[in-house]
C-alpha cells in the first residue's frame, strides 16, 4: 500500500483543505473503487490512521481510502460558515477521481464513520445516493439536526440552523424521502457503554418503522479508539459485500 498526504483547494470551503489516502500499488489491478472515511467532531484528516491499525486491515484489499479533513463542520454545508457537505460531494470525489485509478461511478464508492463522521457517512449517502452504493456508521450522532436539543450551542445553532428537523441534515427525513429504488446498504454499529447509543437505537427503530433493510449491532465498548479500531475491520467485510468486484487479491 502506498500512503499519501493530499493538500488541495476546495473552491466550496474557498481555502486549501486535506485528505489522506491509502492506495493499493498492484497497477495491474485496474482501477480501484474508493471508501470515503470521515473522523469525528474532536478529529482530522490523520486521526484513522493513527489511531487505528487501519493500514495494515488493509493489506490484500484493492482498495482506495480517502480520509478528508472535516473539521467540526458535521459534514454540512453551515448555515453559517463553512460548506463542508460540498466540499465532498463537489470537490473532494472529482478530485480524486481525478487524481487516482478509481471506479469512478457509485457501484465503486463507498463512505463511513464515526461519530460525527458515522451521522455524515450516513447523511452523503441518503442525501447523494448517486455517487455511493454503501455507508457505514460506528458511534454516529445520528439525531444531529432532528433534535432540537442538541442544538443549544452558537456553534450548532450556526451549523444546523435554528429549526433543523425535517430538513437536508435531518438523516429521519431523508431516510422517509429517499427513493426506495436507490437506497444504499447500511450497517450501524454502537458500544453498549456509548454516551450516543441512544442515537444510534432511535435511528434503527426508524428505519424498521419504514421498512428499510439494513444492518445493525451492539458491542460492549465506549467511544474510543479501542472501540472504533475493531469496528473498522467490520466496516470493511460489508463494504467489501457491496462493492461490485472482489477485492482481495
Amino acid at each position: 500500500m502506498a500512503f499519501c498526504e493530499l493538500h488541495f483547494f476546495s473552491r466550496a470551503l474557498g481555502k486549501q483543505t486535506a485528505a489522506n489516502v491509502i492506495v493499493p500499488q498492484d497497477a495491474a489491478a485496474g482501477r480501484f473503487p474508493v471508501f470515503y472515511l470521515l473522523h469525528g467532531l474532536s478529529d482530522d484528516h490523520t486521526a484513522w490512521i493513527r489511531r487505528t491499525s487501519l493500514e495494515r486491515y488493509l493489506d490484500g484489499l484493492q482498495l482506495i481510502v480517502v480520509m478528508p479533513d472535516g473539521g467540526r463542520g458535521f459534514y454540512t454545508d453551515a448555515a453559517e460558515g463553512f460548506a463542508y457537505e460540498s466540499a465532498i460531494v463537489q470537490d473532494l470525489v472529482p478530485f480524486i477521481d481525478a487524481t487516482f485509478y478509481t471506479r469512478a461511478e457509485r457501484s465503486g464508492r463507498c463512505i463511513g464513520g464515526l461519530s460525527m463522521g458515522g451521522y455524515g457517512a450516513l447523511k452523503l449517502a441518503l442525501k447523494f445516493p448517486e455517487l455511493f452504493c454503501s455507508a457505514t456508521s460506528h458511534s454516529g450522532a445520528l439525531t444531529k439536526g432532528h433534535v432540537r436539543r442538541e442544538q443549544e450551542t452558537p456553534e450548532l445553532d450556526r451549523i444546523f440552523g435554528p429549526d433543523a428537523r425535517g430538513g437536508p441534515n435531518d438523516l429521519f427525513a431523508l431516510a422517509e424521502k429517499i427513493d426506495r429504488a436507490k437506497l444504499p446498504a447500511m450497517r450501524i454499529d454502537c458500544g453498549t457503554e456509548d454516551s450516543l447509543l441512544d442515537r444510534s437505537r432511535a435511528f434503527h427503530a426508524h428505519l424498521e418503522q419504514l421498512g428499510i433493510k439494513h444492518e445493525y449491532a451492539e458491542y460492549a465498548g465506549g467511544h474510543d479508539w479501542r472501540y472504533w479500531d475493531a469496528r473498522i475491520v467490520e466496516a470493511l467485510a460489508f463494504h467489501r459485500r457491496h462493492l461490485r468486484e472482489i477485492m482481495l487479491v
